[in-house]
């Protein structure tokens, strides 16, 4: 079925309800070959030439390249380390414009790790466009609690998958939460380009929302035993991080000390200390000066690597 195979349609339904408390239909969830396709039905029955939507700067690097392969504009608005890379309502207010089809919000997000309190969640909800939520990081998160945008407002897309939360990520598999309006076009458009995503990893998600929770639990406590490691070491060896990283598997290192260009220092390290790290760059130009280190890897790994790191940074 191109929307979906209707249990799971079913079971993400029942999680939305037991996790947030939020109803959502069956008939509102769209499920894909991973939240990329998603994004690009999302885009697809939104823009015309010409509309925009509003994202973060930095943001997750490819949200861009959806909106303008549709003829879109993205819309920049900084979000500053020192605010815990929030947004701030009356900046997205200023870049409003009668073409502004959505916002994007990334709660956790990627690069910065950080969360999206549910005060300004909740001011964002009241803007006239629909808000784009990208809620694939939902479940990694060690302090606070993450809230989906459905507890604020329907006039919302959700982004969710399995790639992250339960470590499915080359089963490729996602799904959209749409207004239900908008669902008989996006899946016309899915019934074209993609068809429908594989029935044999929709039933294996069947099976992981109803009875992998104690897996997901340990997993968790893995991630969290590596996030406060790294953040400690990054600390140490001079990195700024102002705002300790909570959700996602990512710290958005300050390292404009060491090198302000962020390419040049990324490939640096990885020629020299034979370490990759993305640079800050990579995710808008106001990621200029920061590094982004995951620790979707081994304590081992992320230990010797972070050493490789200090040892090159003082050494040169």
């Amino acid at each position: 079925h191109s929307l979906g195979i209707l249990e799971l349609r079913e079971a993400i339904a029942e999680y939305y309800l037991n996790k947030y408390g939020v109803t959502v239909s069956p008939d509102q969830i769209l499920v894909t070959s991973g939240t990329s396709p998603a994004l690009f039905l999302i885009c697809a029955a939104l823009l015309d030439p010409g509309d925009n939507i509003i994202l973060t700067d930095p943001h997750y690097a490819c949200y861009p390249n959806f909106i303008t392969l549709l003829e879109g504009v993205p819309l920049m608005v900084k979000v500053l380390e020192e605010e815990g890379f929030q947004y701030r309502v009356e900046a997205v207010q200023e870049r409003i414009t009668r073409q502004t089809k959505g916002i994007m919000i990334n709660s956790p997000a990627n690069p910065t790790g950080t969360l999206l309190s549910p005060e300004i969640m909740q001011q964002l909800a009241t803007l006239s466009p629909y808000i784009i939520a990208d809620e694939i990081y939902h479940g990694l998160v060690y302090e606070g609690k993450e809230h989906t945008i459905l507890e604020f407002t329907d006039r919302a897309f959700v982004l969710n998958g399995f790639s992250k939360l339960f470590a499915m990520t080359g089963w490729r598999l996602g799904y959209v939460i749409a207004p239900p309006e908008f669902v008989r076009p996006m899946q016309k458009i899915q019934q074209n380009f993609f068809i429908s995503a594989a029935a044999f990893v929709q039933r294996a998600a069947i099976t992981a929302l109803r009875e992998a929770g104690p897996d997901t639990k340990r997993m968790i406590d893995e991630y969290n035993r590596r996030r406060q490691f790294m953040v400690a070491r990054l600390k140490e060896i001079g990195f700024g991080i102002s705002t300790d990283p909570t959700g996602a598997f990512y710290v958005f290192a300050n390292a404009k000390r060491f090198d302000a260009d962020s390419y040049r220092l990324a490939f640096r390290i990885l020629e020299k200390a034979k370490v990759a790290v993305a640079p800050g760059i990579d995710f808008g130009a106001n990621g200029e000066g920061y590094l982004r280190f995951s620790y979707a890897n081994s304590l081992e790994n992320i230990a010797e690597g972070l050493q490789r790191i200090e040892r090159y940074l003082q050494e040169g």
